[in-house]
């Protein structure tokens, strides 16, 4: 099955990501140009593959997906997040192949150091 599919899993909570907003863009010259919005089904996934095998053109995409409203909704007493929106560039190569692109989510992905 060729095209384009996601899905997002949110660690904190040990079950699929349910009504994250993901858009997805393609790239041409640098610029970009939407696709199309989705909202996440409750298996974290979308119904459909984002792209087709028919409309996959080899060409540079974005998937951005909105993390911060999602936790924000999930987390009422999360403050600050770290990971807002989180956009993946990709580069597909070839029409006949699957593209799959997983994301997992937790409001504690992230890390910091105090050095002395």
């Amino acid at each position: 099955m060729a095209g384009l599919t996601t899905h997002v899993l949110d660690t904190s909570k040990g079950r699929p990501a349910v009504s994250l907003k993901i858009e997805l863009y393609k790239i041409i010259n640098e610029q970009k140009e939407l696709i199309d919005t989705f909202i996440t089904n409750n298996d974290g996934r979308i119904n459909e593959p984002l792209i087709s095998a028919e409309n996959l053109e080899e060409i540079t995409y974005e998937l951005l997906f909105y993390a911060g409203d999602y936790l924000k909704k999930q987390n009422n007493n999360l403050k600050n997040i770290f990971l807002d929106q989180i956009p993946i560039r990709f580069s597909v190569n070839s029409r006949v192949e699957h593209y799959h692109v997983p994301l997992l989510l937790s409001p504690f992905g992230y890390s910091t150091y105090r050095g002395s």
